[in-house]
């Protein structure tokens, strides 16, 4: 679908996924807020990818560092002279553009000016530390959220029994003074992201290297319902750094074309041979049984957290035709990911042996689950709120439950529905959570 971005859009901002930052005064380009929904699935995809990376894994720590670092970090890891994008300026109206953005147009496409050489730009966020006029010093907001992970190597491995090869995690607020932000959550100036920094021998690269590459896509391909939207790209001998010896991207076919999600990037030594110069202490680790002391090579593998969150989105979003001729729209998304688990309504709001059987139900199911609780307008209004923020199965108390004890649990992607026992409730959705 073309359009399917704008769909996107209007969806998060109707059922209170994401919105734009500062809306009421115009908005800020390039700034987001999660709403009461969006914030629910976006701590549960953080959480999923915690646990899974950090808290189910041995050789895995995490940390989570400051947003400001000292600046000299910014030197070291070479942002200061290098971070930044190349490009146009227009002679008459001043904005600024990508090359390739634009597809190296040779007019302004804003007012038809004539541009500047095109020139590199540092996209880093500058601030000050201090209150003293005069005697504030510069520092950086992290333009990349992995510094951290280097700048605590020695400390991890002196506080922690870690040994190589091992890994430090970390998810965390990134920001880059991006001149054109675009396509909603996929090019922002404020993100977050997630990082594994793993730390190896020099000739074990290969073989972990390899392990994290594979390791990641089949995560995403567990959790997105087309594997074929996802892919591998390496990137050119031109695109690596000098001291990669490989790179690649897992990309999503995303309506604009094939975009980057996260990298699995070749950083040998270079972050801890870089921070050791400039800061004068030793990064180096000694292993113990060897006795032997060198600079760990790093695999390293980092994603955006906003822009997969955004691919899941398009990924899940499903329109269908329904007998009557109106349009259903859904999220087909992995219940792990979803705000809620279940919804319990009742089947009507004016009878009160309805809507209390409803709450009791609610409150007992909400010190396991995640739950949303509906008892306002129709049915039919109720089901199209939730299939649209992706809840899974919703549960209709009606006037067969007073009788029998049992309650309709309605499948968001096929619409079936199963009557279960109340006091079956809680076994029957573990059971049914447990099969995604």
């Amino acid at each position: 679908m073309k359009d399917l971005v704008s769909k996107i859009v209007a969806l998060a901002k109707r059922r209170g996924i994401v919105f734009q930052n500062s809306e009421i005064y115009g908005g800020v380009q390039g700034f987001y807020d999660y709403g009461p929904i969006g914030s629910l699935m976006k701590l549960n995809w953080k959480n999923l990818w915690w646990t899974d990376n950090v808290v189910n894994r041995a050789d895995v720590v995490g940390i989570d560092g400051s947003i400001i670092t000292h600046p000299t970090v910014w030197q070291a890891s070479g942002h200061v002279k290098n971070f930044g994008d190349i490009l146009v300026e227009c002679k008459n109206c001043h904005k600024r553009f990508r090359p390739d953005l634009i597809d190296n147009a040779k007019k302004c496409p804003e007012c038809g000016g004539q541009f500047t050489d095109a020139r590199s730009y540092n996209i880093l966020f500058k601030t000050e530390i201090g209150v003293i006029e005069g005697e504030k010093m510069r520092a950086y907001l992290r333009g990349e959220a992995c510094q951290n992970i280097y700048l605590n190597f020695k400390n991890v491995v002196d506080s922690s029994r870690v040994k190589i090869p091992f890994g430090i995690a970390q998810i965390g607020k990134a920001f880059r003074n991006e001149i054109t932000p675009k396509n909603f959550l996929y090019r922002t100036r404020e993100f977050e992201q997630w990082d594994i920094q793993y730390f190896v021998e020099a000739t074990q690269m290969d073989k972990w290297y390899d392990y994290w590459k594979q390791q990641r896509m089949d995560w995403y391909q567990g959790l997105f319902n087309s594997k074929a939207d996802l892919r591998f790209r390496q990137h050119l001998k031109d695109e690596l750094a000098f001291y990669a010896k490989k790179a690649f991207d897992i990309e999503y076919n995303a309506p604009w074309g094939w975009a980057e999600m996260e990298g699995i990037h070749w950083r040998a030594d270079y972050d801890l041979t870089q921070h050791s110069k400039f800061s004068g202490k030793d990064l180096s680790y000694l292993d113990q049984t060897t006795n032997k002391k060198y600079i760990p090579h790093i695999v390293e593998t980092s994603g955006g957290v906003d822009r997969s969150f955004f691919f899941l989105l398009l990924d899940a979003y499903q329109e269908q035709t329904m007998d009557n001729g109106e349009t259903r729209i859904y999220l087909k998304i992995n219940p792990k990911i979803a705000a809620y688990k279940v919804a319990v309504f009742p089947l009507a709001s004016n009878k009160p042996e309805l809507v209390d059987t409803a709450s009791n139900i609610y409150q007992t199911l909400q010190k396991s689950f995640s739950v949303d609780f509906d008892d306002s307008s129709n049915i039919g209004k109720k089901y199209r709120r939730q299939d649209e923020i992706g809840t899974p199965w919703c549960l209709v108390v009606d006037f067969q439950t007073l009788d029998d004890q049992t309650v309709t649990l309605r499948h968001r992607d096929t619409t079936k529905q199963t009557r279960v026992k109340i006091n079956s409730l809680s076994k029957w959705l573990t059971k049914n959570l447990s099969n995604f």
